[in-house]
């Protein structure tokens, strides 16, 4: 049986909306065991049953405002560190939570650990395509602002396995987030990124598509996207504030277009209904940080608890992949080999 380490207290609506989505995945999946670390006091109350639960009573909180590093070092009897602590220790098997990202990721780096020769984790996510439903997979797109040649050789051989063993995608393409398709476009560093994922492609580690542009991204362009940090978390936040921005313009036109665009609104609603469903990115389950010892899945601060419940569905999906154990593979055999 799966057991997954759950931050009970962390996010804008912890504990309820996550004990809600323990209880809900609980009630779906009974071969998963969640151990939920946080006040008792609060937890407890808010259960209908305790099957497949078990509380861990902790008595401090990391919160938003809290500097990651100093309230993880600090905090040693927060939900968050605790949880952490049990994956580390194999007690539980992932690490879940709707914190603080910064604390989130710092914890994974320092308690759970990277994987032997991954020299930095990456933030992952899965954004949604029009053409299918497995998406595409973005890495880095916020754990580390600037990327080394390496780093990026690293997120591409992160990303391949993730896609293959999670997503269910048969040698992915891979691309890098670029201004241009040509081969020499961007500056230098860029350059060398695309030659370099462009010799592990010769030598068959990859399957690298070469340069791409942030717009061919919802069509499905590749299966994933690597880039730094910095240009992940940038095509992130305007990709999402562009689909908002479509979605109240389309209200707008509505609401001020007359009977005409009401009428319109009427008999296309169930194929609007489908594409918001499609284009909802919640469904994956959250971002996780890839490179570490044990999967570590960070759900939306605002989440609600069907959000919740698909980030513990994705947390359980990437242990019973074998995704951690062929990345160590990998990197192991070819460390043997250098």
């Amino acid at each position: 049986m799966v057991k997954l380490a759950v931050d009970a207290m962390g996010g804008d609506n912890a504990p309820q909306s996550i004990i809600e989505g323990v209880e809900l995945a609980r009630n779906e999946n009974s071969k998963i065991e969640f151990l939920l670390f946080g006040d008792k006091k609060q937890i407890q109350p808010l259960l209908k049953d305790n099957k497949n639960i078990t509380i861990v009573h902790t008595d401090e909180v990391i919160t938003m405002d809290d500097e990651p590093v100093r309230a993880v070092k600090k905090k040693k009897n927060s939900s968050l560190v605790l949880a952490a602590k049990a994956v580390k220790d194999g007690e539980a098997d992932a690490f879940v939570s709707a914190g603080s990202t910064g604390a989130v990721m710092v914890a994974g780096l320092l308690i759970i650990g990277r994987i032997k020769s991954i020299d930095r984790p990456g933030l992952t996510v899965t954004m949604p395509v029009i053409n299918n439903d497995t998406g595409f997979t973005m890495i880095d797109f916020g754990a580390n602002a600037d990327a080394k040649v390496n780093n990026i050789c690293q997120y591409a051989l992160l990303g391949k396995f993730y896609s293959k063993n999670v997503r269910k995608v048969d040698n992915p393409k891979i691309g890098l987030i670029n201004n241009g398709t040509e081969d020499d476009k961007g500056n230098i560093i860029h350059q060398k990124m695309h030659q370099a994922l462009q010799s592990m492609s010769d030598n068959g580690d990859i399957n690298f598509i070469g340069n791409i542009e942030p717009r061919g991204l919802l069509n499905g362009i590749t299966d994933v996207a690597v880039t730094d940090g910095f240009t992940g978390n940038a095509v992130l936040k305007s990709t999402e504030g562009s689909a908002l921005a479509v979605i109240d313009m389309l209200k707008d036109g509505i609401k001020n277009g007359g009977i005409k665009s009401k009428m319109g609104a009427f008999f296309l609603k169930d194929t609007l209904k489908k594409i918001a469903q499609k284009m909802d990115y919640t469904k994956y389950g959250g971002a996780v940080l890839l490179g570490l010892k044990a999967p570590v899945v960070k759900g939306h601060g605002n989440s609600n608890p069907e959000m919740i419940k698909n980030c513990l569905f994705h947390a359980n999906e990437i242990v019973t992949s074998g995704y951690v154990e062929e990345v160590e593979n990998f990197f192991n055999n070819t460390e043997k080999n250098d």
